[in-house]
């Protein structure tokens, strides 16, 4: 969002393009909070009350128009053990503390820190959720009972190709429609075109009413009860702190994803704010937990949502699915919803990383493999760190390998060592072997102009190398350290003197 933008900006533009690009993403979140409750052994509307709570504050206090937020997989997944443990109280007082945690991470502005995540990563996240959208579609071919089981008989005969034949049809409306027309968003055409198809033939198919029962009240104000004290907070904080975790990587991954296809920049901390916000609201009112969701952010931006009207009217819906049209949505074909996430899953995989695998480093070719099949297997935050880790190491490494130095020896009894590079952990056993104190004359200088000192092992290496002329009975001076170089060494109480040191 640029820092001139206005209420109009944020809220007017396109109006008609922006509601039917919440009607067309609301859709799509009903069937996925529905089965993460599910999944999480939840009453299914706790799920549907907390994309509505997320998604709607998100979207009107958020730092991110047309991002799409609400009850997620990701996080369902972090409280399945809490619920089967402890209940549905503790979870509750779980999500409303981990909202004060992302809040926290907000206010003290450390949204910045997405920009440590190398674009491989991002390419690894981006292709894994992908998968992993996917992938959850198939549980959709299984014999009602069975949706969110790892196990269970999957369909076959006439049920079989009953349901693959509405996926394609509705696969072929999503990618045919743009080329007729424009005027109505190509998934949300797709959803309704096969949902009047299956109620005006009766077809045999499974239908969104199929998954559970939708209607119900206004959420209500409720506060967990739990015993406030610190037996309690054991058993939630960690619970808390990984969900916060989760929420705030997914959502700050999509966010920089969001930034790249609108070609507009956001606020960061804003965003984790509100998220925390809407999660202690959520956990209040009898919510799950949840934090910006890919798939449905995909959908909302490509049915041409990019105010924050997109979004409240996507959690607005799914409100007022619970209060008053669940017998309309319910005759929904499963099939339509399948059929649009599956287009969605494609959009979203980054298929030219496919292509430039042989063309990059191979470490960043590893770093997108990795993230990539860990996030598929393990989970976001899990994925993430590692790739992370791999691309910090092998910058590590490759700066470790730059380090060098040049020697100048046209002064009689003098040699001059003029080092380039960073000295720091890694690079600090090279350092030290550029020199040859038992060779060199008795005086020697090291010009310090080209040398960054990053760490406490760049200054042990530092005293190690006077101690080691010192031990050689000759004398190094050093010379040209830069204010930073010398304040640090001053620091951490290096014995240079002050006809050692000259300052640039």
């Amino acid at each position: 969002m640029q820092a001139n933008t206005t209420f109009r900006d944020e809220w007017l533009p396109d109006i008609r393009k922006n509601v039917l690009a919440g009607l067309t993403t609301s859709f799509a979140l009903v069937p996925e909070c529905i089965a993460f409750a599910l999944l999480a052994h939840l009453n299914p509307l706790l799920g549907l009350y907390g994309a509505f709570i997320i998604c709607a504050i998100t979207a009107i206090f958020g730092g991110r128009p047309g991002m799409i937020s609400g009850a997620a997989g990701s996080m369902a997944v972090v409280i399945v053990a809490l619920v089967a443990q402890h209940g549905v109280e503790y979870l509750l007082a779980t999500v409303v503390l981990g909202g004060l945690l992302m809040m926290l991470f907000g206010v003290l502005r450390l949204g910045k820190l997405i920009r440590m995540v190398p674009h491989p990563v991002m390419l690894g996240f981006v292709n894994g959720l992908a998968i992993i959208i996917a992938l959850a579609q198939l549980a959709h071919f299984k014999q009602a009972g069975h949706i969110n089981s790892g196990a269970g008989q999957w369909l076959q005969g006439t049920p079989l190709l009953l349901m693959c034949a509405l996926v394609a049809l509705t696969m072929a409306i999503v990618y045919l429609l743009p080329r007729v027309t424009r005027a109505v968003p190509p998934a949300l055409a797709a959803i309704l075109g096969v949902g009047l198809l299956g109620y005006a033939l009766d077809l045999p198919t499974r239908t969104l009413g199929d998954l559970a029962q939708m209607a119900g009240g206004l959420p209500l104000f409720h506060v967990p009860t739990v015993a406030v004290n610190i037996d309690t907070l054991r058993i939630i904080l960690p619970y808390a702190g990984l969900m916060a975790l989760v929420g705030l990587l997914e959502t700050l991954l999509t966010f920089n994803l969001t930034d790249d296809i609108t070609q507009t920049r956001g606020q960061p901390n804003r965003e984790c704010v509100a998220l925390g916000a809407a999660n202690v609201v959520s956990g209040l009112f009898g919510g799950m937990g949840g934090c910006a969701m890919i798939g449905q952010t995909m959908i909302n931006l490509g049915s041409g949502g990019r105010s924050r009207l997109s979004g409240v009217v996507g959690g607005v819906m799914i409100l007022l699915f619970v209060l008053f049209l669940s017998p309309l949505i319910a005759h929904i074909p499963l099939a339509a919803l399948v059929g649009v996430m599956f287009v969605v899953a494609q959009e979203t995989f980054a298929w030219g990383s496919l292509r430039v695998l042989g063309k990059v480093p191979l470490h960043d070719a590893i770093v997108v493999v990795a993230v990539t099949v860990i996030t598929v297997f393990t989970d976001l935050a899990t994925a993430v760190l590692c790739g992370i880790v791999i691309a910090a190491l092998n910058f590590a490494w490759q700066h470790a390998r730059d380090i060098r130095t040049e020697i100048d020896d046209s002064k009689a009894g003098l040699r001059t060592y003029i080092p380039h590079g960073t000295l720091f952990f890694a690079s600090a056993a090279h350092f030290q072997a550029l020199f040859s104190p038992a060779a060199d004359p008795s005086r020697v200088v090291l010009d310090c102009r080209h040398l960054h000192l990053a760490d406490h092992s760049a200054i042990a290496a530092i005293e190690s190398l006077l101690q080691r002329y010192a031990r050689a009975g000759k004398h190094l001076q050093l010379m040209a350290l830069s204010q930073r170089n010398q304040a640090l060494l001053d620091r951490a109480g290096v014995a240079i003197t002050a006809a050692d040191a000259c300052l640039l």
